[in-house]
């Protein structure tokens, strides 16, 4: 099975999807074109929007892609309630102030057209389909198996690991803590903030517990990271951050040009801009708020838009949510394709040297 999984793309590199206009059709394209997976981002699309992408992503390419799908989020789970989004709200009345907006629609929807977007998949099939926040059902599975798409799902512990394993998927994304942007956890539970799982020390744990292949995620920005992945138990590495500041890359400038700016010294993860756990480079928002904001996504994330929007309009990167992995000081500025053929080219030196007894460099 782990052959089927990179039988379709000659080099185990992946380019994450990266949800809010990031992963746009040209980066995938890129990355399939020169070996690699690109991946689409479905997430906070409409379905026809996500139909539209695919469409131009299949008149860049004729290489193998995919798709990435939010799962649907539970009504106010447990652990949040309409009144700690409310006191939320209220604690970022400045903030609309000081950028001259007005805060979003809390409860502007948490399914994130789910099922139509499955329809668009199921009618126009693609050859990979991976999942987020959640396990699909084995029905859903298996009716994108039918129509011949490989599926992955996200997961952040070895319990999840065995749930994906038995609804059915094809493979698991071990997304380690070290990854950016959201932590693809099933249930978001306030009880286990802080307690994420390395990238090496999961995929090695997930290795021994089910047999599905892995691919690995969080952190890996040179070849010899994804070396070290594989000799864990990975089949193919997941990479995020490396590719966000390629020119394809459909991230904001300045969201660029922070990953390697000295000004913005570390990580953390955060709820202050989405109400789940996100891994971010600390700003001034995500210092002022993030100490304050409840567990309730997609809530907060509809809320804080508009200020996000108005902060990257106005220039200011201090109000806006700038995702990235705990290796954002080694991205480097190179062209989507010709990154992917530097990473395979250190990874084919790095295997070298670990079949040789050697050291990973």
């Amino acid at each position: 099975m782990s052959s089927a999984l990179t039988d379709l793309f000659p080099h185990p590199i992946v380019q994450a999807p990266m949800a809010g206009g990031v992963s746009v059709p040209r980066l995938a394209a890129a990355v399939s074109e020169a070996g690699g997976l690109g991946f689409l981002a479905a997430g906070y699309k409409t379905a026809d929007g996500m139909y539209q992408e695919i469409k131009q992503l299949r008149s860049l390419t004729s290489r193998p892609f995919g798709v990435n799908l939010f799962m649907p989020q539970p009504e106010y789970p447990e652990y949040a309630d309409k009144a700690a989004v409310d006191v939320y709200a209220h604690q970022l009345a400045g903030e609309a102030t000081w950028y001259d907006t007005e805060l979003g629609d809390p409860d502007s929807g948490r399914e994130d057209g789910y099922d139509a977007k499955l329809s668009v998949l199921r009618d126009n099939p693609v050859s990979f389909a991976s999942f987020h926040f959640g396990v699909p059902t084995p029905e859903v599975l298996d009716s994108l198996r039918r129509a011949g798409t490989f599926t992955l799902v996200t997961v952040t512990t070895v319990e999840e690991a065995l749930a994906v394993e038995r609804a059915g998927a094809d493979a698991v994304i071990a997304q380690g803590v070290e990854a950016g942007g959201h932590q693809g956890t099933h249930r978001d539970l306030p009880e286990n903030d802080g307690a994420g799982i390395g990238l090496l020390s999961l995929v090695a744990q997930i290795r021994e517990t089910v047999s599905l292949p892995i691919v690995a995620a969080g952190g890996l920005m040179r070849g010899s990271q994804i070396a070290a992945a594989l000799a864990a138990g990975a089949s193919a590495a997941q990479l995020g951050t490396a590719f966000l500041t390629t020119p394809e890359s459909g991230a904001h400038a300045l969201h660029k040009q922070a990953l390697t700016n000295p000004l913005f010294t570390r990580t953390e993860l955060t709820r202050a801009f989405s109400g789940r756990p996100a891994r971010g480079l600390v700003n001034r928002f995500m210092r002022e708020h993030g100490p304050y904001a409840p567990a309730a996504y997609p809530e907060i994330h509809h809320l804080t838009s508009p200020l996000r929007k108005k902060a990257a309009a106005s220039g200011d990167p201090q109000g806006m949510a700038l995702w990235a992995g705990q290796g954002h000081r080694m991205a480097r500025e190179l062209p989507a394709g010709q990154l992917v053929e530097v990473l395979a080219a250190e990874l084919a030196v790095a295997r070298t040297a670990l079949s040789a007894g050697g050291e990973l460099r």
